[in-house]
């Protein structure tokens, strides 16, 4: 299921990434602060356990999660963009990395890295990609995801255009996706409009 995260915080600091002379330090702590805001919803389903503690008054009952099963799952190299903005709610999750590349001629992906920590059917896995263009990319990675033994996948992106939210439902239904903008669509070249540009080249400058 598509979930379209359009806080007003959100839609004014996306609004500032998508204009051309934002500059790569800013372009990289908006990232991270949407990223922050997004995650914020998009962890509403982890599962909490009771606790007791003790308040300086009495004992109280309260809430905890396991963050140690949350494993955050960038897809390199944009998705680097926001994992400190993930981490700063779940400090404690364990970071692999997946790297895939679009073929600017044929629009598949091209698999070059991969390494996760340990996958248990307890493990909520959060896979991280500002632009959810083609589909191509998301859709490769949570398939080497699933086939490690991942059950449980959400999906977070900055935008997102309609043909790359439907091949990744259609390719995987049980993934949940969250997104600050679904987008018009994509031009000839795979590119999400209006969007934001390449997020890689105006992360890292190099173009």
């Amino acid at each position: 299921m598509l979930y379209v995260v359009d806080h007003p915080l959100i839609k004014h600091k996306l609004t500032i990434m998508r204009k051309i002379d934002t500059g790569p330090k800013e372009f990289r702590e908006l990232l991270r602060e949407i990223t922050l805001l997004i995650s914020y919803e998009a962890t509403r389903h982890i599962e909490l356990y009771e606790i007791e503690v003790e308040t300086p008054l009495e004992k109280a009952k309260g809430y905890c999660i396991n963050d140690k099963d949350i494993v955050i799952v960038p897809i390199l190299r944009a998705g680097l963009g926001m994992v400190d903005g993930i981490l700063e709610l779940l400090p404690n999750a364990s970071v692999g990395h997946i790297g895939i590349y679009r073929d600017p001629e044929t629009l598949k992906a091209v698999d070059y890295y991969f390494k996760l920590p340990k996958i248990t059917n307890n493990s909520e896995v959060f896979v991280l990609d500002p632009m959810l263009a083609t589909g191509v990319s998301a859709v490769d990675a949570i398939s080497k995801i699933k086939r490690v033994g991942a059950k449980r996948i959400t999906f977070i992106s900055l935008i997102s255009s309609p043909e790359g939210v439907k091949a990744l439902e259609d390719t995987h239904p049980d993934v949940d996706i969250y997104t600050a903008s679904l987008d018009r669509q994509l031009n000839n070249h795979g590119y999400i409009l209006p969007g934001l540009g390449d997020a890689g080249d105006r992360l890292f400058r190099t173009k």
